[in-house]
């Protein structure tokens, strides 16, 4: 119980503070693709978008009910790491820590405040680990079967939930728990697995892997804009509550030692060593952390029990009272607790995801501002031409209000759905630099300016602000689509 009222506690905080801004840039992206249902996306499995579809089926454009399935996938985390804690053997005490020190953490944090498709990813994977700890506490490998429907909804949901797979299997093959390898149960969890990836294989095999191909360039952009660097440190620093290392280190260590849970400690460290010498982005382990917790608060427990009763109580205070003061600042960091005066500026200074949730409307009011002011014929042959995929989205799904026409875009999944049959005469470009536009359109002219209410400075307000009009294309569009997608 006590763990429930924390994971729910938890869930309402973000439910009271999630409307006080605006779409992010990557949720923009899942809402247009949430309107065209495929069993696959340029940049990703099809859970997240279908969700998303089920969110706007529901709520309609609202962002707090569209971000209630991240909340509640971060309010499961949190009860089901307490579960962990529980089975490993735990008291209350350490249940009631594993909770906390999860839910004022700085990744499961941010998770709840966005639609990301991380924060289901996390949700997975945690189940994993707790099936895992399960299958092995009582020996029964029916477990198997919870552990390939996880696994099987984490590839519909992120390609990179494999590496933590390899940690499952290795884990299996290096420890006493090989001898499920022999079991019809664990061979059923795989087939269960393959089955729920099988459509999106399907369409990856349709069309020619371009999600790999994606995921190549991407890397490639994020390990040289240092993207991946200090993988190391941000697992102390983000991934789990920097005042609960000792203990999730105590945890770690703790499985190496354990030869009944010994698979977990691969399963950790596996996925850390992959991830690093392949150079990924710190968050990807960041669901690892949560079975790590658990362990070391069942450990911790147990030797809190050794000391007498006044070192027992002051150092199990210290501990919550770190932990909190770390959770604190990572809220004021990343949560939009005000949508005014000095919490507002000291998250906005802090959390660069916050800062791309401003200036959405403003780009489509102005979109639709520069529309209404040309002539009626270059009106009926508009076409608006964008840079990226939130301000794809941010036409596709705001711009309803204003009967804007759908945007036109080579970026990700946009490619996909190509290019009007009958070419727009006149094109309204955002997302692109005055020397781009001019290659790529005839007759281009500076129409506007992408600012916001806030003054606030992010990629739309200052990598490229001006909007421009233009006449047709240099060449066809079928020649420029042929050059292939651009991955953002």
């Amino acid at each position: 119980m006590p763990v429930l009222v924390i994971a729910l506690v938890f869930g309402a905080a973000h439910m009271l503070t999630n409307g006080q801004y605006g779409f992010h840039r990557d949720e923009l992206q899942f809402l247009s693709d949430a309107q065209h249902m495929d069993w696959g996306f340029v940049p990703y499995p099809p859970l997240t978008a279908a969700l998303e579809h089920l969110s706007l089926t529901m709520f309609g454009l609202s962002l707090v009910g569209l971000r209630l399935f991240s909340v509640l996938a971060q309010v499961l985390v949190i009860v089901v790491s307490g579960l962990m804690a529980r089975d490993l053997g735990g008291g209350r005490l350490a249940q009631v820590f594993t909770a906390i020190a999860v839910a004022l953490s700085p990744l499961p944090i941010f998770e709840a405040t966005e639609f990301q498709y991380t924060s289901f990813d996390m949700l997975w994977w945690v189940l994993i680990a707790w099936s895992a700890i399960r299958l092995l506490r009582d020996n029964e490998p029916r477990w198997w079967l919870a552990i390939g429907l996880f696994a099987g909804l984490g590839l519909q949901t992120k390609y990179s939930i494999a590496f933590e797979l390899m940690g499952v299997l290795v884990g299996v093959l290096l420890t006493d728990a090989r001898r499920y390898v022999a079991s019809s149960w664990f061979w059923a969890g795989g087939a269960i697995a393959l089955l729920l990836f099988a459509p999106n294989l399907a369409w990856l095999v349709r069309h020619d892997f371009i999600s790999y191909h994606f995921l190549q360039g991407i890397h490639a952009r994020d390990v040289a804009d240092g993207r991946a660097d200090g993988f190391l440190l941000d697992q102390f620093l983000l991934n789990a509550n920097l005042f609960a290392a000792p203990v999730w280190l105590a945890g770690l260590f703790a499985y190496v030692r354990d030869r009944r849970y010994r698979m977990l400690a691969w399963m950790y460290a596996v996925p850390l060593l992959l991830f690093l010498f392949a150079q990924g982005r710190f968050y990807y382990t960041a669901a690892t952390y949560p079975m790590l917790l658990a362990m070391g608060s069942v450990v911790g427990e147990r030797w809190l029990h050794t000391l007498r009763p006044a070192w027992r109580v002051s150092v199990a205070t210290l501990l919550f009272t770190g932990v909190f003061a770390i959770g604190l600042y990572a809220t004021l960091c990343l949560v939009p607790l005000a949508s005014s005066g000095p919490l507002r500026d000291f998250a906005l200074g802090k959390s660069s995801d916050l800062r791309e949730e401003i200036g959405w409307n403003e780009l489509v009011t102005e979109v639709a501002v520069i529309r209404d002011a040309l002539p009626a014929e270059q009106q009926a042959h508009l076409g608006i031409v964008v840079g990226n995929y939130g301000e794809y989205g941010a036409i596709a799904i705001l711009g309803q209000a204003y009967h804007l026409p759908t945007p036109i875009t080579a970026v990700n999944s946009g490619w996909l759905r190509g290019y009007p049959h009958t070419p727009p005469t006149t094109f309204i470009v955002l997302g692109s630099s005055h020397e781009r536009a001019d290659e790529l359109f005839t007759g281009c002219r500076l129409a506007g300016h992408l600012t916001n209410a806030w003054g606030v400075a992010n990629e739309e307000s200052t990598s490229h602000p001006d909007i421009f009009v233009c006449g047709p294309t240099r060449k066809p569009l079928s020649v420029l689509w042929a050059h292939g997608p651009e991955f953002g």
